[in-house]
Order: structure tokens, then sequence, then C-alpha cells
């Protein structure tokens, strides 16, 4: 976890600060930008490098699944931090780069700005879940491929699993 090392070289513990994760959006509010975007660069690093190596040597089968899906779960629910980890919002941009050439990525950040700006969505869980969403669909309708709609469809449990409670969602 990128994002705790650095907040512990500032001698903050970032889990206490925004939502509380030890992810990069709270690297950035407990130290700026100085320790928050080395941080996000280093999750979605952390993503892209290992998938880039790895697409360069398979080609899009099952294997890719797990491979794919590794990073964003490791970051998500980190061993080392007792399976408490960041949203894996930056992972997931990393695994999505390597595997598309930021064809996903683009789409995944014109959905967050068509859902923050066009449809006023003001809390930041619909928001990313909303991106997974429409990313979602349409890998399975443009791509078509099994393996990228399976990598998919598990990206965004795992997104919605770990936004889900900042959804405000109020009981009757």
């Amino acid at each position: 976890m990128f994002s705790y090392w650095f907040g512990k070289l500032i001698g903050k513990d970032i889990r206490e600060y925004g939502d509380k994760n030890p992810g990069s959006a709270n690297a950035l509010k407990a130290g700026g930008w100085k320790i928050g975007v080395p941080a996000m660069l280093l999750d979605f690093l952390k993503g892209a490098i290992p998938l880039a190596i790895i697409k360069h040597h398979l080609a899009l089968d099952y294997w890719l699944v797990p491979i794919a899906i590794a990073p964003v779960i490791g970051h998500a629910f980190s061993p080392f931090l007792k399976f408490k980890g960041g949203k894996a919002i930056a992972t997931s941009f990393g695994v999505w780069t390597a595997l598309t050439q930021w064809r996903v990525p683009i789409i995944l950040g014109a959905a967050f700005l068509f859902g923050k700006s066009i449809l006023k969505i003001k809390n930041d869980a619909w928001t990313a879940i909303f991106g997974f969403i429409i990313a979602t669909l349409v890998v399975i309708i443009l791509f078509r491929n099994t393996e990228l709609t399976i990598i998919s469809i598990l990206n965004l449990i795992v997104i919605s699993y770990k936004h889900f409670p900042d959804l405000n969602i109020k009981k009757a």
C-alpha cells in the first residue's frame, strides 16, 4: 500500500483522513499533492506494469483473468493491513490501461465526468460505481471478449463492494 507508506514518511496515518481507507485519495488529503500524486501514480503502476508484461507474453485467455484482477483485489483487501485496503480506483485504471491501451480508462474518466457534471451525482461512491457500470457495458458491447468481460464484471464487484459503505442509502 504505497499510500500508507507515503503517509508514514510524513508521520501521518492516512487512515485517519477522509473515508479512513489507505488509498491515494486519503494520501492526497493527508499530505497534499507531494504525497498524493506519487501514491496515486504508484497505485496505477501497480496495476499497469505487471499486466503489461504478462499481456505481452500471454494471449488473451483465461489465465489473464486472475492475473488482471489480482492487483485490484490485493489493493482493496491488502493482507499487509489486515485486509483493509483502498478503493482500488487507481489500480483499476492501471489494469485497464495495460489491457486496452487507455480505451477503458478514457471511458471511465468520461463516465465519471458525465456522472458528476451532467447527471449531477454528488456522492463520489455513486459516481465510481456509475463509471464502472458504464465501462463494463462498453467492454461487453464493444470488445466482445469473454476474458475482458469477466475481468470487468469482477472489477465492478470489487469497486461496488468497497464503495458500498459510502453510498448513504437510507433504510426505510
